[in-house]
């Protein structure tokens, strides 16, 4: 159980530094989802084929996590995600100077591999860290650096792009992520609730295993999958309808498009306070019901409607995967960062078909092929929340923290 409580100097430090672990991270796997215009001019590639190069590091990265939570359990939570800081930082500087889109694939590979260790490992820290009371604001504020370090990414390299070139966009965010990686080092508190164990594969299986066997638990990765997907379909094709007539707008302006990052920063935090007192299940339905208002409204031909749209569905998903994040924390009984693993790899998996396949629907029916999508991902979510409620009140007689 936690012990560093909300108000002391250790919660402090430890919040500042995951925030800053979660800029880092984001704005690295996320740097070129404003750039696959870029790309898809300077190759000759589709719409699909370019955000393969934020899908293949989504989807290296889900894989890695399910291995790297478990080094953890051995090789102790800091040290594993210093190593995955470091090591992203330099590949983002390498990505930089790729002169051939297979060459900038195969190094989006290696990046996905080696960022894993933050996001697969901050969720159990949290939890073994910080008091159960302490938590859902503290996962809130983890995430909110998440949305934060999304938002600037985007934003960084959809402005140097547009005023130099897409190379000098990525090596700007390895500049940002040397910055984080220090902070993160400096600040995060070492673990006092950690026992180190023997690595061994099938103790890994087993315990990976036996999350899965929790029905409960499964409804939450389907969830997870679902936001995700929907959310990175959004934000990897609206850029391709802002570029082009009649809007026309700029690299530089469509990139601060997501500014409206920081709703999310907002919401994560907020849903996270209401589920720990209104009960998790009804703020995962709020977040889903925003989330659908918000991508109806993109359809508007009006600009402002469709960025208030962009904005209110991103204000939903945030919200949304803070309180399901929080609520795997919970459940998990057992192998933490396992449990974390298998949330995140279903999470980044989303991402990676989410992301692809939306490409097929915008080039064969537009923006409105890309929002049936999103809905459908939707509706699935819908019914995965009203079974995940059902057999949460059969394990827990209605206990209202959970339900």
């Amino acid at each position: 159980m936690g012990s560093i409580k909300q108000g002391t100097k250790e919660y402090h430090r430890a919040n500042i530094a995951l925030f800053a672990g979660g800029l880092n991270t984001f704005a690295i796997l996320y740097c070129t989802q404003p750039l696959l215009p870029e790309f898809s001019a300077e190759f000759h590639i589709s719409p699909a084929v370019a955000s393969l190069s934020l899908s293949f590091t989504t989807i290296t990265l889900a894989i890695s996590m399910l291995f790297v939570g478990s080094l953890s359990e051995a090789w102790g939570r800091k040290k594993i995600m210093m190593i995955s800081l470091c090591t992203a930082s330099v590949f983002a500087f390498c990505t930089a100077f790729s002169s051939h889109f297979p060459v900038l694939l195969g190094l989006r590979v290696l990046t996905g591999i080696v960022l894993a260790g933050l996001p697969s490992i901050a969720m159990a820290y949290l939890g073994e860290e910080i008091e159960a009371r302490s938590l859902g604001v503290a996962m809130g504020l983890y995430i909110s650096g998440n949305s934060v370090g999304g938002m600037g990414g985007r934003i960084i390299t959809g402005t140097l792009a547009d005023h130099f070139n897409w190379h000098v966009a990525l090596a700007g965010i390895g500049v940002l992520s040397l910055v984080c990686t220090i902070l993160f080092w400096t600040m995060l508190p070492a673990s006092k609730n950690f026992t180190p164990r023997k690595l061994e594969g099938k103790t890994l299986a087993k315990s990976l295993w036996s999350h899965c066997k929790d029905e409960r638990m499964l409804y939450l990765f389907g969830l997870s999958f679902l936001f995700m997907g929907s959310f990175v379909t959004l934000y990897n094709y609206i850029g391709y309808q802002l570029l082009a007539p009649p809007y026309s707008l700029s690299q530089t302006i469509v990139g601060w498009i997501f500014i409206v990052y920081l709703v999310g920063t907002f919401s994560s935090a907020w849903m996270g306070r209401l589920a720990d007192q209104y009960g998790r299940i009804k703020m995962i339905w709020s977040a889903l019901i925003i989330m659908f208002l918000g991508v109806c409204l993109t359809l508007d031909g009006y600009l402002l409607v469709k960025i208030a749209g962009i904005a209110i569905f991103t204000f939903g998903f945030f919200g949304g995967h803070s309180v399901a994040s929080g609520w795997v924390g919970q459940l998990a009984t057992h192998d933490k960062a396992q449990a974390s693993s298998l949330y995140l790899f279903c999470y980044y998996a989303g991402s990676s078909v989410g992301g692809t396949v939306g490409g097929l629907f915008w080039s064969g029916l537009g923006w409105s092929g890309v929002v049936g999508f999103i809905l459908a991902f939707l509706l699935i979510a819908f019914i995965l929340s009203i079974r995940l409620k059902a057999v949460t009140q059969q394990v827990f007689h209605g206990n209202n923290v959970l339900d």
